[in-house]
């Protein structure tokens, strides 16, 4: 479930962190799911479990999960918020594709026919 890249210059625990978002995202864990534990998930990626327990306690601080002791991290935050966020992040980052676009002299008619492509094309798979 968790992919790992340990090629990346983006730290192991960021990584862990936004694999978490993303499952809860695409309603792989929904609300008051269990997620694995820290030693269960360091055996799986072949990691160090402080590695583990520092991408959960972020993940907790920023309210995305909570734990009980001696039972484990569940997950806290809905789907709604993290897709909300989520949303926020790509529509900046269209906005910086947009106005790189606009700088390289790629028409407004160009964008919305490409678009419109490769709408289809997602709808269709």
């Amino acid at each position: 479930m968790l992919t790992i890249d340990v090629k990346s210059r983006k730290p192991i625990y960021e990584q862990i962190i936004d694999n978490i978002k993303e499952l809860i995202i695409q309603g792989v864990w929904s609300r008051d799911t269990q997620l694995p534990s820290v030693r269960q998930l360091a055996g799986d990626l072949a990691i160090n479990p402080n590695t583990i327990q520092k991408a959960y306690s972020e993940l907790e601080r920023q309210g995305i999960i909570y734990s009980m002791k001696s039972k484990g991290s569940f997950v806290a935050s809905g789907v709604d918020e993290l897709r909300k966020e989520r949303k926020e992040q790509l529509f900046k980052e269209f906005g910086r594709i947009l106005e790189e676009m606009r700088e390289i002299g790629i028409t407004s008619r160009e964008i919305e026919e490409r678009l419109q492509e490769q709408w289809k094309g997602v709808q269709n798979d």
